[in-house]
């Protein structure tokens, strides 16, 4: 048989994972969890979600928490079925073949990539306005929106990802050990931060009418879950899923560290919402009392400067307390060093294992699936993933220049969780699952349901840059898979991909308002919205239809079951141009909060139950199920060459 067929890929799909080491232990598994959750968020998001909604906010990250824990309920039981390094990106492959596999696993690593970017850039931001020396590392003002300086900033930023990389090169083992001592220190320091302020320097009338209500609208309260960095900070519940082919026990550890850390995530940071909303000393800021939208307006006063770029550390400058003055706050300094680099480290490994996932599935170059000998890592895909990190620091990003567009990014690939979990039940109903998720025709829809709510949250503005970014990657389907795998006649793999790409960067180009988050004021400047809509769904469909038409059946095949996903995309983009959610001021608002939602759900609805009844049996998922087991076994060969 072809070498090159997807037959015979199915027949190796899991040989390379038999060079992984099992090494990482329940509590390691937990500790790589809640050290992505517990990062740069806490420092970031608790001030930037009272601007935007008041004193409600605590009221977000306690439904975002939840939202998340429907997402990772789902994958509790995929993971335990097919604990696999790379989960996230493999699982589609499995359900719907190449076409869904590659378009989820292509949005999936420019989001896992680019974390350990915004990780370090978190760093460079908090201690900047902190340490004069270091000033020069950021742009002026400084604030959480302030960009990093170049050469000087990014050269350190740059520098940090390199120190990321060399810890995961040591191996799995080193890094569980490493983080578990880290991890000590990043749960400590948050809940003493709230403990301190709460007894220290609480002030309850900042929850008193007039400002103790969601005065922005209570669309808010739910916008700002995934603007704000909320979704961002629980999203690495997904480590335990993406690491789990190196898991001593994962059909036991896998679960228990999933869900685990996501409730930790939402009591710690639910807690320092509510710490930061009754720390906050109006006159220290220069703002009015309960005028909490002027926490994030540009101001000359030091202390409002240090509340924008530093939150927490300008709550306890601000509370008079000495304690809280001398020590507390330059253990905030500290932390903000370990806590963005603990996330950071652990990001880039997952970068690595998502890179390695999708060599696995076909969709990169074999070099990918490389094993390291020694340690018995994916060493190339490990090298990829640092690359794409340095590849987004570049001199103009900030922080939440990144995190609103990645939140959205990551969340729109959790949207497989509960589909998995459905198509599983009946593509793979005898592999062994030791925890079996109750109610699963109830849980799998809301799992689905919960990400699409995240994504539609998320905002135009940020959705339309998801298209741009998510459809760029078209083209490397028909020449990376398709057209080698013979899948697709190879010269028209070439053509259609090069074709579509021409046409999509002439779209992005002429459209470029609609990727930013204001028209420009001269209607004569832009392109009109449904006509630009109208030409990128043409353009997607038609490229779509070319790979069928010059496609084998098993070509034809991956893309008649993957048309759900296309259209789950473009509709809930266009529903938010029009809906509460919309940017620009000129846009018309057919449908206000929370009707919107409301059809933002049912369409969701809609391609969830097209989802599942897309999904079949797989070459992939048939040689899985043939040997009886989702478990892999170390090869004896890596275990020889270890110890030797």
């Amino acid at each position: 048989m072809d070498a090159g067929s997807p037959s015979s890929h199915a027949s190796d799909h899991d040989e390379s994972d038999r060079q992984l080491k099992r090494v990482l232990s329940r509590s390691q598994l937990l500790m790589l969890s809640l050290g992505a959750i517990i990062g740069s968020g806490w420092l970031f998001s608790a001030m930037t979600a009272d601007t935007l909604a008041g004193p409600a906010s605590y009221i977000s990250w306690i439904v975002g928490g939840l939202l998340v824990l429907f997402i990772a309920m789902a994958y509790a039981e995929v993971a335990t079925m097919l604990p696999r390094s790379g989960a996230i990106v493999r699982y589609p492959h499995l359900t719907h073949g190449g076409y869904t596999g590659f378009i989820l696993g292509w949005a999936y690593l420019l989001a896992s990539a680019s974390v350990p970017a915004i990780e370090a850039i978190a760093t460079v931001q908090y201690i900047g306005p902190q340490a004069p020396a270091s000033w020069h590392l950021l742009q002026s003002p400084v604030t959480t929106s302030s960009i990093i300086n170049f050469p000087e900033g990014w050269l350190f930023t740059v520098f940090l990802l390199l120190v990321f990389f060399f810890i995961n090169l040591y191996g799995a083992r080193f890094l569980g050990r490493l983080n578990n001592v880290v991890m000590v220190w990043k749960i400590i320091i948050p809940v003493l931060t709230f403990i301190l302020i709460f007894f220290l320097s609480f002030h309850s009338h900042n929850f008193a009418p007039p400002g103790g209500e969601a005065t922005a609208g209570w669309h808010e309260v739910f916008y700002i879950i995934p603007g704000a960095g909320i979704i961002f900070s629980f999203l690495g519940f997904r480590q335990a899923l993406d690491f789990g082919g190196e898991a001593a026990n994962p059909q036991r550890d896998i679960p228990f560290a999933t869900i685990a850390s996501v409730l930790i995530g939402i009591v710690i940071y639910t807690l320092l919402q509510i710490a930061f909303t009754g720390g906050i000393v109006w006159h220290y800021f220069g703002v009015k009392v309960n005028d909490y939208a002027a926490l994030g307006s540009p101001s000359s006063v030091a202390g409002h400067v240090l509340v924008t770029a530093s939150p927490f550390f300008a709550i306890m400058k601000a509370s008079g307390v000495a304690f809280l003055v001398s020590f507390m706050s330059y253990l905030l300094i500290a932390d903000a060093f370990v806590s963005p680099m603990g996330t950071g480290y652990i990001y880039l490994g997952t970068g690595g294992r998502t890179i390695y996932g999708m060599g696995v599935s076909g969709y990169f170059p074999s070099a990918t699936k490389r094993v390291s000998p020694r340690t018995r890592i994916p060493w190339v895909a490990l090298l990829a993933s640092f690359l794409v990190a340095v590849a987004f620091v570049s001199p103009n990003k900030s922080w939440f220049s990144l995190v609103g567009i990645i939140t959205s990014m990551t969340v729109f690939t959790y949207i497989m969780g509960g589909v998995s979990l459905q198509i599983f039940r009946t593509t793979a109903p005898d592999l062994a699952r030791p925890f079996r998720l109750g109610a699963a025709g109830f849980w799998a829809p809301v799992s689905f349901l919960a990400a699409t709510a995240i994504v539609y949250w998320s905002g135009f503005a940020t959705d339309v840059e998801l298209i741009g970014l998510l459809f760029f990657g078209l083209p490397l389907y028909a020449w990376f898979f398709a057209g080698p795998r013979g899948l697709m006649n190879r010269a028209a793999s070439y053509v259609v991909g090069v074709v579509f790409l021409v046409a999509w960067v002439l779209l992005l180009h002429w459209g470029h308002w609609v990727l930013t988050s204001a028209s420009p004021t001269n209607p004569s400047q832009h392109a009109p919205f449904l006509l630009w809509y109208l030409l990128v769904a043409v353009a997607v469909y038609g490229f779509t239809a070319l790979c069928w038409l010059f496609g084998t059946n098993e070509g034809r095949h991956l893309i008649t079951h993957s048309l759900w996903l296309i259209t789950f995309i473009l509709a809930e983009v266009f529903l938010s141009y029009y809906g509460a959610f919309g940017v620009t001021s000129h846009i018309p608002k057919l449908l206000t909060f929370p009707i919107d939602t409301i059809w933002a759900l049912l369409i969701g609805l809609v391609c969830f139950y097209w989802a599942v009844k897309s999904g079949y049996e797989t070459e992939e998922i048939r040689s899985i199920t043939d040997t009886g087991s989702g478990l892999i076994s170390e090869s004896p060969a890596a275990v020889a060459v270890e110890e030797s």
